[in-house]
Order: structure tokens, then sequence, then C-alpha cells
């Protein structure tokens, strides 16, 4: 596409969209530093923990995360009707839980404890849409939630995800669920690899467990509140979502230290 091609976006003038710009870049800024608190919590590097996984793993963690994304969606849509949105905190507590069960039994316990995991996350994603007036169960919310989970996670150091260039990459026209699902369980997976090596270590495991979780649902549930913030702004100003993803992204470099 050469320069006369490229779309050009309306300015924001409005002070008080710029406000709520401002704020959700701050959260997003935020979010960014949990990895740094995973990291020190469990002691080493995102790179080492990828070479502790055994290969027959390594090979099947791609197909692995893919079908735990496919089946997430029916199962934490399942469990909105059964169990209602008990707020951010009921959600990072449950997975905590989850984390903790499944690191006592060390590797095998995390590798069966990773699909609940996925879910979790998923169903924390769709309380945060409902939350901010969209239909959790609608496809625009479901490749939402896996424009967020190919953020990789706090242990992944990838300036390539930050959201401006995220929803500029993927929201592509056409695209399908199915389709998002295929491009973003490769880079999940990497994500949940390192989960996985991290809680290899039985009873210790318990207590790496419940950090991670704990720490990969607070960074999806403040990257939800600034995708769906923007979804919201957009719906409520009728300015297009391209334009407050770029405001996003100047808010962000302007409130970088």
């Amino acid at each position: 596409m050469n320069p006369s091609q490229q779309m050009v976006l309306p300015p924001i003038n409005d002070p008080s969209i710029h406000e709520q710009v401002d704020r959700l870049a701050r959260r997003y800024l935020d979010a960014s530093g949990l990895g740094m608190e995973l990291m020190h919590a469990i002691g080493g590097s995102a790179e080492g923990l990828l070479d502790r996984l055994p290969g027959f793993v390594k090979a099947r963690l791609d197909r692995i995360t893919r079908a735990a994304l496919n089946r997430a969606f029916t199962t934490a849509s399942g469990s909105r009707r059964v169990i209602r949105d008990r707020g951010e905190w009921f959600n990072r507590m449950t997975a905590t839980v989850s984390g903790a069960a499944g690191g006592i039994g060390g590797f095998a316990g995390a590798l069966i404890e990773l699909p609940l995991t996925i879910t979790l996350l998923l169903r924390a994603m769709l309380d945060i849409a409902a939350e901010h007036g969209l239909d959790p169960d609608s496809d625009e919310v479901r490749m939402e939630c896996l424009r967020i989970f190919a953020a990789a996670g706090p242990m992944t150091d990838d300036d390539g995800a930050e959201v401006a260039l995220l929803a500029a990459r993927l929201s592509i026209t056409g695209q399908t669920v199915q389709g998002l699902i295929s491009r973003v369980a490769p880079k999940l997976s990497v994500s949940m690899g390192q989960k996985l090596a991290a809680q290899a270590a039985p009873i210790f495991g318990a207590v790496v467990g419940a950090s991670i979780n704990y720490t990969y649902t607070r960074y999806y549930q403040e990257l939800a509140r600034v995708h769906f913030g923007l979804m919201r702004l957009s719906r409520e100003t009728g300015l297009p979502h391209e334009a407050l993803v770029e405001a996003l992204r100047l808010a962000s470099e302007r409130q970088k230290p």
C-alpha cells in the first residue's frame, strides 16, 4: 500500500476521550510490569524455562494449546450460565487454586491443569467484556479475547505485542474465530510451555503454579480492560476503533518511564 492509499484516521479532539484513553494506557503499561514480578517470584529466565521441557511435550505443545483454546470457549461460556460473574478477585483466586493443584503433581499435574487454566483465563476475559456492555457470546468478543491471548503472557518480553500493533496486525477483514485460533495458538503455547516448566517440581510446583496463575490472570484481566474499554469507547463515541488504538499507542509512548 503506497502513502496515498493509507487510511487517514480522524483526530480525537475531545479532552474527555483523551482522559479515558490515558487511563487505559496507564493500565496497559502497568500490566507490562507483571512479568518482572512473576520472574522474580519463580527465579530464572523465560528462555531457560522452555529448555526444561521434554522434547515430546515441545513437539505437541502447539496442538495441545490449540485444542484447549477450541474447548475453552464452550466451557467458559457454559460456566457463565451456571456461575454468574463473581468479580475479578473470584476469577483470580479460582485460577490461583487451580495452579496450586496442578503444581502439586509436578509436571504431569501441570500438563493436566493447562487446559483448565486457559478456560479460567478466558472466563475472566468474558466477564470483563460483559461488564463493558458487550455480548460475551458474540464472535466479535471471542475474537478480541484471542487477540488478548496473542499478547503471549507476562513471562514473554515481546515488544511486537503492544496493543496498537497487535490490534492492527490481527484485525483482518474476513478473519474467523477458527482462523485466529490457528494464528494465536503457537504464540500462546510458548507462554504455556514456560508455565509448565516452572511447575515441574512436585510440591514446590504448587507454590509456583499458584503464583503464575495469579499473575497471568491479573495480566490478562488488565489487557481485557484495555481492549474492551476501547471497544466500548468506540461504540459510545462513534469514533473508529483504529483511531482509538492509535491514540492509545501515542498515550502509551508518552507515559513510558
